[in-house]
């Protein structure tokens, strides 16, 4: 690439580049041409001048350099947009989630070589979170080039997570093309109807990478008595049930996810099986330890925790607290699928919160199964920091 400024490192500050981990930390840059925009593409190369990699500027961030590509002969243009996406998109069907009806994340940022992009796929309606300087900037054609790999009815731009404030970019959602949907999209998760609010709804619409683990859990309902705490719009409920499970509590806090979660079940057919409690989820699980309730099984998938390093002994004390009385809410033989979606807190962790939880408990469980976010998020080995969602199914002694 011609005329491109240079981002200089400081000495010795390109060992992560060399294991092509893709973020550039304010602290490791000697100096940036100042005639930079920001989110315009630079050459980042070493303190002794050796090419390192195209990488977006993001003046606001600590996260200062998000790159594009260690490929000294890549041109960073709309044709390596379109490239990138369209291999996104041949990963998505190659491990089965393009269904005509379905739903799935078509895009999941570094881990498909975009950092700061997300896209999401609603049936024929795709959701778009431009999260950092690089992707904003790019906004335009990465648009276009969605548009023309994907031909969807519209795309709807929500870019108002917290970490654009950390870009210095304000938040935004807006329709960028196509027509808007009269009502909730309805997509189809394994068999379970399901309804996206486009441009409501928790992320971009809806918890997508909890729909494998929504399916593996269900295996074990059959004929059980379940409890889903933090339940939000009802899917872990909603497969259980599909699965044959008996009842289903589901609890949370906002009773616009409630309101949701009844519609989804009435439209299963299963409301009649359902009992919709909304209500602080702590104190309703300790209501419930009271009562003597128990159940087969217990779905415990609550919001992050733990934001930054310094929270993570408060939230460990959270995990540790709500996985005690779930466990002597749980019948004889009885399973326990617990989640945490703190990338801050480390699977090891949050086994030995569990372990802990059930020591104090005075509960006998064995771990049979680890599970992680859906493949339609995946993990680039480079860059472990897009490995946040960890999961233990486990079972108490009978």
């Amino acid at each position: 690439m011609k005329d491109v400024p240079d981002a200089v490192l400081k000495p010795d500050r390109e060992k992560s580049l060399r294991r092509r981990h893709p973020w550039i930390f304010s602290g490791a840059l000697r100096h940036i041409e100042d005639r930079v925009a920001p989110g315009a593409t630079v050459r980042v190369v070493s303190a002794a001048g050796e090419f390192l990699a195209w990488a977006a500027v993001s003046p606001a961030s600590q996260i200062r350099l998000r790159v594009w590509s260690f490929d000294a002969e890549a041109v960073i243009d709309a044709a390596f947009f379109r490239q990138r996406i369209e291999a996104a998109i041949a990963l998505r069907r190659q491990i089965a989630f393009m269904s005509e009806h379905g739903a799935c994340r078509m895009v999941y940022g570094e881990s498909d070589g975009l950092p700061g992009l997300i896209v999401d796929r609603y049936g024929d309606y795709y959701v778009c979170q431009f999260l950092s300087t690089g992707a904003d900037y790019w906004r335009d054609t990465i648009v276009e080039a969605l548009a023309e790999a994907c031909n969807p009815r519209a795309i709807y731009d929500r870019s108002d997570a917290a970490a654009r404030r950390k870009e210095g970019l304000a938040a935004q959602r807006s329709w960028l093309t196509g027509t808007p949907p009269d009502a909730a999209v309805e997509v189809d998760e394994h068999g379970v109807r399901m309804l996206v609010e486009i441009g409501g709804g928790q992320k971009t619409g809806t918890y997508l990478d909890q729909s494998v683990n929504r399916q593996r859990v269900a295996e074990y309902a059959r004929g059980a008595s379940v409890l889903d705490a933090y339940s939000y719009a009802g899917g872990f409920s909603l497969a259980a049930l599909r699965h044959g499970a008996s009842d289903a509590t589901l609890i949370d806090s906002s009773a616009e996810a409630q309101a949701l979660a009844r519609r989804q079940a009435e439209l299963n057919g299963v409301a009649e099986r359902c009992r919709f409690v909304n209500g602080n989820v702590p104190a309703e699980l300790r209501r419930l330890r009271d009562e003597q309730r128990l159940f087969d099984l217990i779905v415990l998938d609550p919001p992050k925790f733990v934001h930054s390093h310094g929270q993570i002994a408060a939230g460990s004390r959270g995990y540790k607290d709500i996985n005690l009385v779930a466990m002597k809410l749980l019948a004889p033989g009885g399973i326990l699928a617990t989640f945490s979606c703190s990338g801050h807190v480390s699977p090891e962790l949050f086994q030995k919160i569990v372990a802990g939880a059930a020591l104090d408990a005075g509960r006998d469980l064995k771990l049979l199964e680890r599970l992680s976010q859906s493949p339609d998020h995946p993990v680039a080995v480079n860059f472990p920091e897009a490995a946040y969602l960890k999961g233990l199914v486990l079972r108490v002694a009978g």
